[in-house]
């Protein structure tokens, strides 16, 4: 069992006939995701390496059972690409692209509300079951079968700790990267309730990093709500205040989002943080013995 991607997904990818909608199209098929359609308005009949090509979602998920939408679209257009993937249906949207106005997002979150499906991302690396599916762009290779939830706002830890935890044989149920945007779909204790869900999650690494409260607030609901063990990371312990680092989400407002508030917060409701990925996966270790 896995959270969000699965066998029985049927991708459909929005922004495929570009560069980037191709290559990773592309890639997602290669791994065993069945990506079923493409969507790029006005090259309808078209295909990319076999995916045939529709106008718009709603054609795509009526002509092939698509449950499930990525977008590649540039940043002017990718939240009207997000309403159209709610409106046709999808159970699932992972949203890829950097950039989206905050403002925007907070609509969407708003129009979200209204239904049940759910949103990962924007700016985000998308979700992995290893050995089954994946939606985005991370890199398949570090990633092993098993049963550690692992969800981050962070890409590039993403991939570091996966291939930390690979090196001592511990794999994943399934990774999800989050987005590090000010304004996401889907936050930490989203997440966190789906890993706690799993009967497959043995453990959850979650990786945090400065600015925000969602860290402070995700220790409040596991200490509340969670059985499932969980490991911390935060990382931003050398950035200096009121300094964005990185993307949008990442910035210091007074001693407010600070890494070092954000440790406390979490080793007060018991919850172990390493200092660095290598350590992460050390805890890990030990704590599923």
């Amino acid at each position: 069992m896995s959270i969000l991607v699965d066998a029985n997904t049927r991708l459909v990818v929005q922004g495929i006939t570009g560069r980037e909608g191709a290559f990773h199209a592309t890639r997602n098929k290669a791994y065993g995701t069945n990506v079923v359609a493409g969507v790029t308005p006005g090259k309808a009949g078209q295909d990319v390496d076999g995916i045939p090509v529709f106008n718009t979602v709603r054609d795509a998920v009526e002509e092939t059972n698509a449950n499930t939408a990525m977008v590649f679209v540039p940043p002017r257009f990718a939240a009207d690409a997000i309403y159209e993937a709610i409106d046709s249906g999808v159970d699932l949207i992972v949203a890829i692209t950097e950039g989206i106005p905050a403002h925007d997002m907070l609509r969407i979150r708003t129009h979200l509300k209204r239904g049940n499906q759910t949103l990962i991302g924007p700016n985000c690396p998308g979700a992995i079951s290893p050995g089954v599916a994946s939606v985005g762009i991370m890199p398949t290779q570090v990633f092993q079968p098993g049963r550690v939830g692992l969800v981050s706002r962070s890409g590039t830890l993403t991939y570091q700790i996966s291939k930390e935890l690979a090196m001592f044989g511990i794999g994943q149920s399934t990774v999800v990267g989050i987005g590090g945007d000010p304004v996401v779909g889907s936050n930490f204790t989203d997440i966190l309730a789906r890993f706690e869900a799993d009967d497959d999650t043995d453990l959850i690494v979650m990786v945090g990093e400065i600015g925000g409260a969602e860290e402070e607030k995700a220790a409040e609901y596991i200490a509340e709500n969670m059985k499932t063990p969980v490991v911390a990371y935060i990382a931003g312990f050398q950035a200096p205040p009121g300094k964005q680092m990185g993307h949008a989400g990442a910035i210091i407002t007074g001693s407010s989002g600070t890494a070092q508030g954000k440790k406390d917060a979490l080793e007060a409701k018991g919850i172990r943080v390493g200092t660095n990925p290598t350590e992460v996966a050390e805890l890990v270790k030990e704590r599923l013995g």
